[in-house]
């Protein structure tokens, strides 16, 4: 069996599909609902059950979560409710959705997804994939070996979480201008250079479909490419992280 159910989980809307785990390809339209408010564990588990009930689907789960996870454990709660924190989320998922069910920090997923299939394929050395979107997300990888719940997002920049001064949601809060918000991404993506000399940034998340509004903008010694899987590649990278479910 080579199709799994991958779900995205983010502080705006829950996501799915079934994905091809041997092509990365999705193999059903994607589901969007959105996130419950407040995001606490039984609301969310409740859609992502609602979810797997669209595809019609009894097989392995893999979920992504904005937050660190150790064993299916939840360690922090970033743009969910702080509720998570200590919670057995991966089993509570599985008992909602009555389905195996693998859980995993949702910018790793998108690394994971973009490292097997997209701009990262092959990539060796340091990569660090970055995604913006109601956060800012971080997956780093050495030849192509994950280092788990890095969540640079909440590096300091300017006496403030990263994802406060340079995530897609404050663009759009605040309404920069792409110019602007290209430059507060090169800084972030300069304090990362500094701590971690990369050999290539993948930029991801929901704002990765308009890359040719900011990348061109930046000024880094370091290779900058937009991910290949664009909003999907969260999805695609839960589903592959539940290869060893049966």
């Amino acid at each position: 069996m080579t199709e799994r159910i991958g779900i995205d989980i983010g502080g705006a809307g829950i996501k799915g599909a079934s994905v091809d785990i041997a092509t990365g390809a999705l193999t059903a339209e994607r589901y969007r609902l959105p996130t419950p408010q407040p995001a606490t564990p039984d609301a969310v588990a409740d859609t992502v059950a609602e979810v797997i009930r669209h595809f019609a689907w009894k097989g392995p789960v893999g979920c992504t979560l904005p937050a660190v996870i150790k064993d299916g454990v939840t360690y922090s709660a970033a743009n969910i409710d702080h509720s998570w924190i200590g919670a057995d989320g991966q089993r509570l998922l599985q008992k909602k959705t009555r389905c195996p069910v693998h859980l995993l920090n949702d910018a790793d997923a998108a690394g994971i997804a973009e490292m097997t299939f997209g701009a990262g394929k092959g990539q060796g050395g340091v990569v660090l994939m970055v995604t913006f979107g109601t956060g800012i997300g971080s997956a780093l990888f050495l030849d192509g070996c994950l280092v788990p719940n890095t969540e640079l997002g909440h590096l300091e920049l300017r006496g403030k979480d990263a994802e406060r001064r340079a995530s897609d949601r404050i663009r759009q809060q605040k309404d920069l201008s792409w110019k602007k918000w290209a430059a507060r991404v090169d800084e972030y993506l300069e304090r990362l250079e500094a701590l971690f000399s990369p050999d290539l940034f993948i930029i991801g998340g929901g704002v990765s479909k308009k890359h040719a509004q900011f990348l061109p903008l930046l000024n880094r010694r370091t290779s900058v490419v937009p991910g290949q899987l664009l909003n999907d590649a969260g999805i695609v990278g839960a589903a592959l992280a539940a290869r060893s479910l049966t």
